[in-house]
């Protein structure tokens, strides 16, 4: 086989290292946040049921062909897997493009974008470099070695998310907040805390539907995750029976997540669960099965 010129070797080194960078810190956030990822993206319109599986999956699938990137050895695997993704990822963008056109685009952490042309350009010139990279790099060999390396990455996610989820369970409630625009305390009974924005239309739809559940000596207090003043008009609109606090920043303290909607079931001060799915099964069956709910 010819050697590739130098200036191709290169170009495909850097393409490699550049592409390679972006998807591993992509794909290690998702497998460190699994729970913030799945929330994003849900907001992106996949199917709440899927939303922590696709972070997770995505995030071991970016960061494994992000990682291949980096080993010349493996190189021309992780050139075309990368690549792969990204025709996946702009396709289904493109797919749902009228539905998403002007929201932001938080598949790499902390690189804002916006959904419109601008965004397929971005997409399209990393997509470029991938196949720089898969083309201008030496033959794939060493398919045990790539094999290691995957199985390295899911350890890796499993234990990530075992740690995160067991940080979801059993944490302390701050004792009191405002409620109202009285003290309340959060240390005794059953609670549900309720984020959401109220311009938010999968918050309106979770609203809706939990207004009819049956929820016994549960008092649920919502927390508006932006625009307060809009508050009581999302409850009286969703007909939710809430009370409701601004103790947005204060609670984050405790409880960390991105956007809304979002739950907590607290039991005499400690969280039982969070939840995440907001659709026509969760959280009504979570709730039922910690009694929150007949």
């Amino acid at each position: 086989m010819n050697e590739l010129p130098m200036w191709k070797t290169a170009v495909g080194g850097v393409s490699a290292v550049l592409v390679g960078l972006l998807f591993v810190v992509a794909g290690v956030w998702k497998l460190t946040e699994p729970y913030t990822a799945a929330t994003l993206m849900m907001q992106a319109r996949v199917w709440p049921a899927f939303g922590l599986i696709c972070a997770i999956g995505f995030g071991t699938a970016e960061t494994f062909a992000g990682s291949m990137l980096f080993f010349p050895r493996f190189r021309r695997w992780g050139g075309w897997l990368t690549a792969a993704l990204l025709v996946i990822f702009m396709g289904y963008i493109g797919i749902n493009y009228s539905t998403l056109r002007g929201a932001e685009c938080n598949c790499f952490p902390w690189l804002k974008r916006t959904i419109g042309p601008g965004f397929f350009a971005g997409d399209g010139a990393m997509l470029l470099l991938a196949v720089l990279a898969a083309i201008w790099a030496r033959r794939a060999e060493n398919l045990r070695g790539a094999a290691i390396l995957l199985s390295s990455i899911v350890i890796f996610a499993a234990t990530s998310f075992g740690i995160t989820y067991s940080h979801q369970t059993g944490l302390k409630a701050p004792d009191s907040i405002t409620v109202d625009g009285q003290p309340y305390s959060l240390q005794s009974g059953k609670i549900f805390l309720f984020f959401f924005d109220p311009e938010c239309s999968h918050c309106e739809e979770a609203a809706k539907r939990m207004s009819h559940f049956n929820w016994k000596d549960t008092q649920v207090i919502a927390i508006p995750t932006r625009m307060p003043r809009f508050g009581p008009d999302f409850l009286k609109d969703t007909k939710l029976k809430a009370k409701l606090s601004n103790d947005l920043e204060f609670l984050k303290k405790t409880f960390s997540f991105v956007a809304g909607p979002y739950g907590v079931a607290l039991e005499n001060g400690r969280q039982k669960e969070a939840f995440i799915n907001f659709d026509e099964r969760e959280p009504k069956d979570g709730l039922r099965q910690l009694g929150f709910i007949d």
